[in-house]
């Protein structure tokens, strides 16, 4: 079996914090979800994903496995004591040890960080989530201020791809009538939006100046992730972040 997919986001941390993203090869799931699908509830064997875990855990030599969500496309923020599997779109924690992980596969993962190496988050950022204050609601669980945050955006669909109905547009306009930077025309009515671009303008709402990453696409870059836009029936990729002793 080949090495997992696993590889380091290009952005500084503090000596003691760690991140990590997926891509889709490396693991043993079969297609349509091969084969690192990180995803329980794709329709994936339960052994092929609880194994494409032990491997992720391997890979990063993480003590423990990372806190996973059951993401809904909501805005709830999960503190660090709360269980695997609870409800939520988003991580934060402030201890050692807790691995804050969101699954994508089109939707854009963000990863958060203090400058201090005390405090992470991971937040599953997708227009509903966007639009609904996710990325305002994870902010405030930090007890350092934004100036002293910085951010990552993993692999998400990318412009020329996202096409969205004239709703989409409207849910963002209301909230921010400069987000039409965000939007261009496309066929009929619907839009191209970019969901990184809404994601920055989020995060420098709430005082985040320091945002790196943002242009992977997993709807062109179908060899290297998996993308629910283009294919319907596929796997999901994981990006985690968290603090060492």
């Amino acid at each position: 079996m080949p090495e997992p997919g696993v590889f380091v986001p290009d952005w500084p941390l503090p000596p003691n914090v760690r991140a990590a993203s997926t891509t889709r090869a490396g693991g043993c799931s079969r297609a349509p979800y091969g084969s690192f699908n990180l995803g329980d509830h794709v329709g994936d064997r339960p052994q092929a994903v609880a194994r494409n875990r032990d491997l992720l855990c391997e890979a990063l030599a993480l003590a423990r496995a990372p806190a996973w969500l059951s993401q809904v496309h909501g805005t709830e923020v999960a503190g660090p004591l709360a269980p695997s599997g609870v409800v939520a779109d988003a991580r934060y924690a402030d201890c050692p040890g807790v691995v804050c992980a969101v699954l994508t596969a089109d939707c854009l993962p963000l990863l958060l960080c203090s400058d201090d190496g005390r405090e992470v988050a991971a937040v599953h950022c997708g227009w509903r989530g966007l639009a609904g204050g996710i990325v305002d609601k994870a902010l405030a669980r930090f007890r350092a201020p934004a100036a002293a945050l910085s951010a990552w955006l993993g692999p998400a669909i990318g412009p020329a791809a996202f096409e969205v109905g004239g709703e989409v547009r409207e849910a963002f306009l209301s909230l921010d009538p400069g987000a039409r930077a965000c939007f261009i025309a496309g066929r009929d009515d619907r839009w191209l939006a970019d969901l990184a671009g809404l994601t920055r303008r989020a995060l420098a709402a709430g005082g985040v100046r320091r945002v790196y990453g943002g242009d992977a696409c997993t709807v062109t870059e179908a060899e290297r992730y998996f993308s629910y836009r283009r294919d319907g029936i596929t796997g999901r990729m994981a990006s985690l972040v968290w603090c060492t002793e």
